[in-house]
C-alpha cells in the first residue's frame, strides 16, 4: 500500500559531518584478501544516488553472487558494539570491516561472495530523505538489487542478509519481487511496526523508538520523525499499513531465523513472516539466545553459508536435508533441546486451558464453579497465579489469556502479562532477553483494555488480534472480557516446576533510560485493577502443550 506524503512527518536531520562521517570520497584498495570500493554511487529511479561499499574477493576476477545489507546506521561502522554491553558477541571472530548487524565482509568474500553494505536512502551520504520502512525505502532497495544484479562482477544472483533493520527491509523489498533477488535470510526482523514495536496491545512504547530516532537521523535531507508519527497515529491506519509488507507476495527461497528471546521487538513478526510467505523453498530456525551473538556464532554461520551456497551458487549442501523447521525448546538459559519439526505453528500442539482461581491463586485444569475476585493497586501491585506440573511438559507456540476485568476508579486499564518458569525450589528461571539482557521471562503480552475489540476475521482462540480502530472506555462497575495475545515461546517444564502467570499495571522489566530496551511510560492506570474468575466469568490461560511422544 502506498502512503500519502501527508501521513509522514519529517524533521531536519543531523548533518553527517557532525557525527564523524568520513565523507563521500570514492576509493579503491586491496586489503586482507579483499578488493574494496568505498562510496560507489548507485542510481535510484528518481535520479538521486545511493552510496554503497563493495567488498569482493581479491584473488579472482570471476563474477560472484552478491549479498546486500541495507540500513541507515552507517556503512562505515558508525555504531560500535561497546555501546551495547551484554551483547555476548565474540568480537575477536569479527573482522574490523563488520558494520553493526551486517555480514562480515572478510568471512563472505573468503567464501566467494561479493558483499555490498549500503547506506539506506537518505542516510549519511545517500541522497533523499530517511524513512522507517516506508514505500520509498523499499523502492530504493529494489533499485540497488537490480543494479547489483547486472554488474559485470555479479553472477546475477543477489541475496540479502543482516539482523533487525537489515532483516525488516528484506520483507518489504522481497514483496516487490525484484527479478535479481534470489534469496533472503531474514534474521530476526519485525513485520508490522505498529503491532510489534510502537504499540504493544494498544500501549505506546516510549523508550526504544525515541532512542532509535537519533540513530537514523544522520542525513543531508530530512528524517522521518518516528516518535511524533507514532503519537499522531495512535490507531492502525494507512500510515502504519504503508510500512507492512504483503508477505504472501514473497516467493524467493528464504532462510528465516527467529528467537523466543526478543518479545516486544522481533519474535512475533519473524515467525509471522515465515508462516505467511509463499516461498516454496523456506526454512525456519528458532533459538532462545541473544540475536547478535547468535548471528555471528560458530554454530550459525555455517548454516547461513550452506543456505546461500545452495541457493545462489547451486552447490549441493546440507540444505537439501534440512527439516522445514529447526527449533530449540528451552530448559534454562543457553540450555535446551534443538530438534526438527515439519511446520510452524506445530499442528500437533494441544491448546489446553488453565483457569485462574482468585481464591487460591492457582491455575486449575477446571474452571472454579463459583465467582471470585482479586484486586491490586493499578500502579504498583500485581496478581500471581501458579500451576505446578506433575510431569515433564513442553509448551511451544503462542498463548492467549482471557481475563474478566474491572477498573475501580478509572475508565481504562493497561495490563502487562508475563509467563514465568519457577524451578522446584520456587526460584524464577530467567532467559536471555532483548539482545543484551539476562532477566527474560518465558513470554510476554500486553493490553490497553479500551483497545480490547478483536478483529474477528483473523482472530482465533489461541491468537487474538486487535482491531485498533477506536477506544472503548469502561463505565464504573463495568466488567468486561478481554483477550490478550502472549507472544510465542518454546519451553520445557520438568515435573515439579511451576508456570507462573503475572498480571500487573507496569512493565515486568525496567531498565535505565539510556539503554536500548522497551518501556511503556505513558500509562492510563489509576485506582485499582479487579480480576474476576470462576463461574460465568471464567478467566483462563490457553497454553500450547506438546503431547508426549509414545
Amino acid at each position: 500500500m502506498n502512503a500519502e506524503p501527508s501521513l509522514y512527518v519529517f524533521t531536519r536531520g543531523i548533518p553527517p559531518e557532525e557525527a564523524g562521517w568520513p565523507g563521500a570520497e570514492p576509493s579503491s584498495s586491496m586489503e586482507n584478501g579483499m578488493r574494496i570500493e568505498r562510496n560507489v554511487s548507485v542510481p535510484m529511479r528518481d535520479g538521486l544516488r545511493l552510496l554503497v561499499d563493495r567488498y569482493a574477493p581479491a584473488d579472482s576476477d570471476e563474477p560472484t553472487p552478491v549479498l546486500i545489507a541495507w540500513s541507515p546506521y552507517g556503512k562505515h561502522g558508525a555504531l560500535e558494539w561497546r555501546n551495547w554491553p551484554g551483547h555476548d558477541i565474540d568480537l575477536e571472530r569479527l573482522s574490523p570491516y563488520t558494520a553493526f548487524e551486517t555480514p562480515d565482509p572478510a568471512y563472505w568474500t573468503a567464501h566467494g561472495y561479493t558483499v555490498i553494505i549500503a547506506d539506506a536512502r537518505g542516510a549519511w551520504g545517500s541522497e533523499g530523505d530517511v524513512e522507517m520502512f516506508g514505500p520509498g525505502e523499499a523502492a530504493a532497495c529494489y533499485d540497488l538489487i537490480e543494479w547489483a544484479g547486472v554488474q559485470p562482477w555479479s553472477t546475477g544472483k543477489v541475496g540479502m542478509s543482516g539482523v533487525s533493520w537489515y532483516s525488516v527491509i528484506q520483507w518489504n523489498v522481497a514483496a516487490l519481487r525484484p527479478p535479481h533477488l534470489a534469496a533472503i535470510n531474514p534474521f530476526e526482523g519485525f513485520h508490522d511496526p505498529y503491532y510489534e514495536v510502537a504499540t504493544h496491545g494498544g500501549i505506546p512504547e516510549t523508550q526504544f523508538l525515541p532512542l532509535l530516532g537519533p540513530l537514523i537521523a544522520k542525513t543531508h535531507g530530512q528524517v522521518e520523525d518516528v516518535a511524533t508519527n507514532a503519537m499522531n497515529h495512535p490507531f492502525y491506519d494507512d500510515y502504519w499499513k504503508s510500512k507492512v509488507a504483503d508477505l504472501e507476495k514473497i516467493d524467493v527461497p528464504a532462510y528465516v531465523v527467529a528467537s523466543w528471546s526478543d518479545h516486544g521487538l522481533h519474535t512475533r513478526g519473524t515467525l509471522e513472516g515465515f508462516r505467511r510467505i509463499s516461498s516454496p523453498n523456506k526454512w525456519l530456525e528458532v533459538h532462545g539466545r541473544k540475536k547478535w551473538a547468535y548471528y555471528y556464532s560458530e554454530d550459525s554461520l555455517p548454516r547461513q553459508l550452506a543456505f546461500f551456497d545452495h541457493v545462489l551458487k547451486g552447490n549441493a549442501t546440507e540444505v537439501a536435508q534440512w527439516p522445514t523447521v529447526r527449533l530449540e525448546v528451552r530448559d534454562r538459559a543457553y540450555t535446551g533441546e534443538v530438534r526438527a519439526e515439519s511446520e510452524w505453528p506445530l499442528k500437533r500442539v494441544e491448546y489446553t486451558p488453565l483457569y485462574l482461581d482468585a481464591d487460591s491463586g492457582g491455575l486449575l485444569s477446571h474452571a472454579p464453579a463459583s465467582r471470585g475476585r482479586l484486586e491490586y493497586d493499578a500502579l504498583e501491585g500485581r496478581a500471581v497465579f501458579d500451576h505446578r506440573f506433575d510431569r515433564d511438559t513442553e509448551l511451544v507456540g503462542g498463548m492467549a489469556l482471557r481475563l474478566w476485568v474491572e477498573a475501580d476508579g478509572a475508565t481504562d486499564m493497561d495490563l502487562f502479562v508475563g509467563v514465568e518458569k519457577l524451578d522446584t525450589d520456587g526460584n524464577e528461571v530467567n532467559f536471555p532477553f532483548f539482545s543484551t539482557f539476562d532477566d527474560g521471562h518465558v513470554a510476554l503480552g500486553w493490553l490497553r483494555v479500551s483497545r480490547r475489540e478483536l478483529d474477528e476475521a483473523v482472530s482465533t482462540p489461541e491468537r487474538p488480534v486487535l482491531r485498533h480502530q477506536r477506544d472503548l472506555p469502561l463505565s464504573p462497575g463495568e466488567v468486561v472480557p478481554v483477550d490478550i495475545e502472549i507472544w510465542p515461546s518454546g519451553t520445557l517444564f520438568h515435573a515439579g516446576e511451576t508456570l507462573r502467570l503475572v498480571v500487573q499495571g507496569h512493565d515486568l522489566n525496567a531498565y535505565d533510560d539510556g539503554l536500548f530496551a522497551q518501556r511503556h511510560a505513558a500509562l492510563v492506570n489509576t485506582g485499582r485493577h479487579v480480576l474476576h474468575t470462576g463461574g460465568d466469568r471464567a478467566s483462563r490461560l490457553l497454553i500450547p502443550r506438546v503431547p508426549p511422544t509414545a
